[in-house]
C-alpha cells in the first residue's frame, strides 16, 4: 500500500469515528444497546476489566504490582476501559484518532489524575513516546474495525518499541474471514488466521505465546515483547 492510500484511509477513518462518536458514542463502542447510561457504560467497562485484565494476571503483571505499572490503551473511544484500568493500574496512556471520543474520555477519567487521553494519527504511537517504556498494553474491539494490515501491523511494531523487555500487548483482531463492503470500509477491518498472526508477531519483534477465537470476530492474541 502506497502513502497516499495509507493517508487516505486514515483520514476516513478519523472522518467516520468522529462522526460516529457525535451520533452516539457509546453505541458505537459497545453495540449491544442503543442507550446506555453513565453508571450502566462504565459498569460494562468494569466487567472487561474482571474478563480481561482481572483474570489474566499471571500474564499481564508478571509479579509486578498493577498499582506500580505503566499501561497503554489503544483505541480508547469514550472511555469506557481507560476509566476501568486508571482503578486498578498506576499510571494509564490512552489514544484514539477521533476528536470528539478522545474528548469524552477525557471527561470520562477527569476524575483519575493518573490517566492520560491522547489524539493519534490511527497509526503510529507519537504522543505517548516521552511515556515509554510500558509494562503491559492493550487495546480492545479497535483492530477489528482497521481495514488495513499494513496500519495494524504499523500499531504492533510501534507497541514493540516501547514496551519493558518481556511485557505483554494483548489485543483483539478481526478473526473471522468475510466479505468486506470496500476496502475503505472503516467497520468491519481485515481478518487475520493464525498463521498471518504468527508472521506479524515475528515480524514486529513478538513472541506470539497464546490465541483464543480462532475464526471469531473477536480473536485474542497474547504477544510478548521478545526482547526479555
Amino acid at each position: 500500500m502506497g502513502v497516499f492510500e495509507t493517508t487516505r484511509q486514515l483520514r476516513k477513518m478519523r472522518r467516520d469515528w468522529d462522526q460516529r462518536a457525535r451520533e452516539n458514542a457509546r453505541h458505537y463502542v459497545v453495540t449491544g444497546r442503543d442507550r446506555w447510561t453513565d453508571e450502566e457504560f462504565f459498569a460494562s467497562g468494569e466487567l472487561s476489566l474482571q474478563e480481561d485484565i482481572l483474570n489474566d494476571l499471571t500474564n499481564i503483571c508478571r509479579g509486578k504490582d498493577p498499582a506500580a505499572m505503566r499501561v497503554l490503551e489503544i483505541g480508547c473511544g469514550a472511555g469506557r476501559m481507560t476509566r476501568a484500568l486508571a482503578r486498578f493500574f498506576g499510571q494509564v496512556c490512552a489514544v484514539d484518532i477521533s476528536p470528539e471520543m478522545v474528548r469524552q474520555a477525557r471527561d470520562a477519567v477527569d476524575r483519575f489524575p493518573n490517566a492520560h487521553v491522547f489524539r493519534n494519527n490511527g497509526k503510529d504511537l507519537t504522543p505517548v513516546r516521552d511515556r515509554a517504556p510500558f509494562d503491559f498494553a492493550f487495546s480492545s474491539m479497535v483492530f477489528q474495525h482497521i481495514p488495513s494490515r499494513q496500519i495494524i501491523e504499523n500499531y504492533v511494531r510501534e507497541v514493540r518499541s516501547l514496551l519493558a523487555p518481556g511485557a505483554l500487548f494483548k489485543f483483539q483482531v478481526q478473526g473471522c474471514p468475510r466479505v468486506r463492503e470496500s476496502e475503505g470500509d472503516s467497520w468491519v477491518g481485515v481478518s487475520y488466521s493464525e498463521m498471518q498472526a504468527r508472521e506479524m508477531a515475528e515480524r514486529c519483534g513478538f513472541e506470539m505465546r497464546y490465541q483464543a477465537g480462532t475464526g471469531d470476530q473477536y480473536y485474542w492474541l497474547w504477544f510478548f515483547n521478545a526482547n526479555a
